[in-house]
């Protein structure tokens, strides 16, 4: 099958072609899945699991990539809940090789049915984005209907789905960003929007939770609007400071299929839409990765079908 593959830690982008590979085994409880379309993150050969597997044994080259849409060509041993040639889309094991490539092996429960009145390229912008805001809001912060929320970079890929998901729970959305943001970030859903090189943080007033993508001094002096019993929430790193009356969390997004599924009816049915920047084909995501600047949205690469 084509790939994208990087050879090794040190050498990094400039690592990073296209090349054929075996095609994947399908282990206990895998799916093999033929990608049509794939996501990925910058910085993820930064992660130690793009280079190690589980037990941290070396597996370079590594195929990137982590985001899926596509069609169940092969099922593994004991695998249940799915059939070939089924509509899918998911998020693969941080430790695995990826999806950027024709085919690709992930666990069952990482992936979930997909509405054949999605597109795949939609699809595959969703899991990272989805998953982090649903998870970040009902999970670690427990959102209620009548609270208030402050989300960071309201406009971005994260931000946007955080944005949508909370109005349509019922919390007053404050977005921030930058003066180009805000028609995005009010489109979106925001109630209001704080221009964040304009305006201080302070201009919020009292939150009850707060969902950062920035960290570092922005975190910080987010933790202070943050009402007793509130919450933030990051996914940047570990925070520097914590609300006086509340809790800080930092997480890292998990594969869940009954949540992404979730995420997919709100997409079909027009309640929740994902910013797309460039759609490029396999053999241009080496480039696509590189690009020091990015256009607004995600970046999707389209493998297939």
């Amino acid at each position: 099958m084509q790939a994208v593959v990087v050879e090794d830690q040190e050498a990094g982008v400039a690592g990073m072609r296209l090349a054929e590979r075996p095609a994947p085994h399908a282990a206990e409880n895998d799916v093999i899945v033929r990608v049509h379309a794939s996501g990925f993150t910058p910085g993820e050969l930064t992660w130690p699991g793009t280079w190690t597997d589980r037990a941290g044994r070396d597996r370079t080259p590594s195929i990137p990539g982590h985001e899926l849409s596509g069609v169940v060509e092969e099922l593994g041993y004991g695998t249940t809940g799915l059939t070939v040639g089924q509509r899918v889309l998911g998020l693969a094991d941080w430790t695995r090789d990826g999806t950027l490539a024709e085919l690709v092996a992930v666990e069952a429960r990482n992936l979930a049915p997909l509405p054949a009145d999605v597109d795949h390229v939609v699809a595959a912008s969703l899991p990272v984005s989805g998953l982090t805001a649903w998870q970040g809001l009902f999970v670690h912060a427990r959102l209620q209907a009548g609270q208030s929320v402050l989300v960071h970079g309201a406009a971005g890929g994260v931000g946007s789905v955080v944005t949508q998901l909370a109005r349509e729970a019922g919390a007053h959305v404050v977005g921030t960003g930058r003066a180009r943001d805000r028609e995005a970030a009010l489109g979106l859903g925001a109630h209001e929007f704080l221009d964040l090189e304009r305006e201080g943080l302070a201009a919020a007033g009292g939150v009850d939770l707060v969902f950062d993508v920035i960290g570092g001094d922005v975190a910080i002096r987010s933790a202070a609007l943050v009402r007793g019993g509130g919450t933030l929430v990051t996914i940047a790193g570990p925070p520097g400071a914590r609300p006086a009356d509340g809790r800080a969390v930092f997480f890292v997004v998990e594969p869940d299929r009954e949540q992404l599924a979730g995420l997919a009816r709100r997409v079909r049915e027009g309640r929740l839409r994902t910013v797309i920047g460039t759609v490029v084909p396999l053999a241009e995501a080496p480039a696509a990765f590189a690009a020091p600047r990015r256009a607004p949205g995600k970046t999707i690469v389209r493998v297939g079908g």
